[in-house]
């Protein structure tokens, strides 16, 4: 096979220290490419040009962390939800608080600005839709229909619809003027991560944890083609400016699709992890990712980027290729009809009865005169805000692409499309020292923060805890000896894999008795089976399965649940913790309102075995979840997913306190 050095197409642009704790949220501007918002565990909104090292502007004002921003279409305002549920409306011109929404019961997940009114929309961990009045501070409709957190909001271009997408496995299509459900998309088999509409047709792309790209036809609300990749869940996705193509972002690597019929374009490695957001500037796409309290840019060049022609891979029919697509600007629905300007009569939207609007109170005015925004960097914030309120009798200067690193960097690697065609192979060059650290803004810390092992243990991983490859190879008693006989290492390689496979052995053995339990008798049995072996990794094994199917699920069983549910919450294990929340969601919302029903009834007349034995259990699962409560409000307050999961069981534990 043929190899040959490949020019530049993907490259790291930089890496900043965004805030002084871990960041939480990111987005970055539309219309630019090059505005970035950050927002922290610190509770701020840090304001960030691509490409520069200085903070521009720090927003203040939210208590909690900060979980999810979006900037508007002129990058002049922009919102933040915090896990409080509230939501603030900053002018980044004026450097000012304009409003503050309160009316969530939890974490707002999802956020978006009307392309034309003065509407914003947002989706919270309370499975709610609302939109607000920005001019009135009011909530003036609220969209019911899902049944687990809301991830993504976005308006149709036209401003009338707005779609969602949730855990739920679902995607919504809601009509802003009739203020109802017009369709319910059905079909992904994991939560969707986010959606976007064709910034012409009606089409809309929704990407989702099950690895799949779907395209839904919004005039026969139908699927138009489904992609799957073996890759990694969709984290975000963007159309091209002209709609030739959908940009789809996954861990590590960007995929362009198109539709009709379906195919992959293009596949380029990149190595931004698990990226967060996209956006494009000058033919140049920018993709942003984070880590801990570091944010990290990529830049691709989408000039040698494959937008259309022929299948790149594997899509294929009756050992065929598929047809050629239909040319860009050959539409084959129909065409969103937008306003002919913005100054046009406001946009009409179903409005709830007068209960369901806010007016302004004193308590909304005191957080507001407590939010501000601190100027960190004066130079660029004017570079940036302040030309838009001048008159300039000279163009525009216009923003150059950024221009690619050094031959001598890493570059990234990009995946053969044929096997007769060119591999474009790069070896990595050893990874370069930090270089000096950069002046920062108060809030930011430009020292290296030294890395302790964590208190939880993610369930997914790129390095093991607390290991280093030195740990493993023998020690060098000669400076100068640098060559380790492979033996030596082999044989230090191999310490303790006697040991871990004596621990799986013992794993399966246990597993295979559960089973043969189960097999013989009915859940119950296995269960305690499992309890009784007091091994917590068979019970969530066992768990694992139990969840996936509610009916199994009796009242009986929660008593002996509970108690290894307890444990499960207090496991420095994430995988653990993330069972033990899911099987506590299933028991009270399946047999919580039961108990307190059971518990508050008048007592019977005469002698009833049947009841007294529902009510003894009644009163044993109300006694463990009283205990396990106290463990829910306590770390209720922790940040991230861990904290969004306790936050939703503490609402539904609200009954016993």
């Amino acid at each position: 096979m043929a190899a040959s050095v490949a020019t530049k197409t993907a490259w790291k642009l930089q890496e900043i220290i965004a805030h002084s704790s871990n960041v939480s949220s990111l987005v970055l501007g539309k219309s630019s490419g090059r505005l970035l918002a950050t927002g922290g565990d610190d509770c701020r909104v840090n304001i960030w040009s691509v490409n520069k090292p200085n903070c521009i502007m720090s927003l203040t004002g939210h208590t909690t962390p900060v979980e999810s921003l979006r900037i508007s279409a002129n990058e002049e305002l922009i919102l933040a939800g915090s896990q409080s549920g509230s939501i603030r409306i900053w002018d980044l011109e004026a450097a000012k608080i304009l409003r503050t929404l309160v009316g969530h019961k939890a974490n707002i997940c999802s956020l978006d600005f009307h392309p034309f009114g003065k509407f914003v929309a947002s989706g919270s961990l309370d499975t709610n839709i609302k939109l607000w009045d920005i001019r009135r501070k009011g909530c003036v409709f609220r969209y019911k229909g899902h049944t687990q957190a809301v991830k993504c909001l976005r308006f149709s271009p036209d401003g009338k619809w707005l779609a969602s997408a949730a855990d739920d496995h679902t995607v919504k299509l809601w009509d802003l003027v009739a203020g109802k459900l017009m369709f319910e998309f059905t079909g992904h088999t994991g939560p969707v991560n986010v959606v976007e509409f064709h910034p012409n047709e009606y089409l809309l792309a929704s990407g989702s944890s099950d690895r799949t790209v779907r395209f839904w036809d919004l005039e026969k609300f139908q699927v138009v083609s489904c992609i799957e990749e073996e890759a990694t869940p969709v984290r975000c996705v963007l159309f091209n400016p002209d709609g030739c193509c959908l940009y789809s972002g996954f861990q590590d690597s960007l995929r362009v699709y198109g539709w009709e019929p379906e195919r992959c374009f293009d596949v380029l490695l990149v190595n931004w992890g698990k990226v967060a957001d996209l956006s494009m500037c000058n033919n140049q796409l920018i993709g942003v990712s984070y880590a801990e309290c570091t944010v990290s840019s990529f830049v691709v060049d989408l000039s040698k980027v494959k937008k259309s022609g022929s299948i790149l891979h594997g899509l294929i029919r009756d050992d065929k290729p598929l047809v050629e697509p239909i040319p860009t600007g050959s539409s084959l629905r129909r065409i969103y009809d937008r306003p002919s300007t913005t100054c046009s009569k406001p946009q009409r939207v179903k409005h709830n009865s007068e209960s369901e609007r806010r007016s302004p109170s004193s308590e909304d005015d005191r957080d507001e005169r407590e939010s501000t925004a601190e100027i960190q960097n004066p130079e660029d914030y004017k570079e940036i805000f302040q030309p838009k309120n001048s008159i300039s009798r000279t163009p525009p200067r216009k923003t150059e692409p950024f221009p690619a690193p050094p031959e001598d960097e890493p570059l990234t690697v990009k995946e053969a499309t044929k096997p007769s065609q060119t591999v474009d192979i790069q070896t990595p060059l050893p990874k370069q020292e930090n270089p000096d650290p950069v002046q920062m803004p108060p809030i930011a810390s430009s020292t290296p923060v030294s890395r302790a092992e964590p208190s939880v243990i993610p369930a997914t991983r790129d390095q093991p805890i607390g290991l280093k490859a030195s740990d493993f190879l023998p020690a060098v008693k000669n400076q100068s000896q640098t060559e380790i006989v492979d033996e030596e290492a082999m044989s230090q390689i191999r310490k303790g894999h006697e040991t871990m496979c004596v621990v799986l052995t013992s794993r399966h053995k246990n597993l295979d008795t559960v089973r043969a339990v189960w097999s013989t008798g009915d859940i119950k049995t296995s269960v305690d089976s499992a309890v009784a072996i007091n091994d917590l990794s068979v019970v969530v094994d066992l768990l694992n399965i139990v969840n996936q199917k509610a009916s199994l699920w009796k009242l009986d069983l929660c008593t002996i649940i509970l108690p290894q549910i307890e444990k499960l919450l207090q496991s420095k294990y994430e995988s653990y913790v993330q069972t033990g929340c899911t099987s506590l969601k299933l028991i009270l919302q399946r047999f919580l309102p039961l108990i307190t029903d059971i518990l508050a009834a008048p007592p019977s007349v005469g002698v009833d075995i049947t009841r007294e034995e529902r009510l003894h259990k009644c009163k044993l699962c109300y006694k463990q979840l009283k205990n396990i409560s106290n463990i829910i409000k306590n770390k209720s307050g922790l940040s991230g997913r861990h904290g969004s999961a306790f936050r939703e069981l503490h609402l539904l534990m609200a009954v016993l306190e």
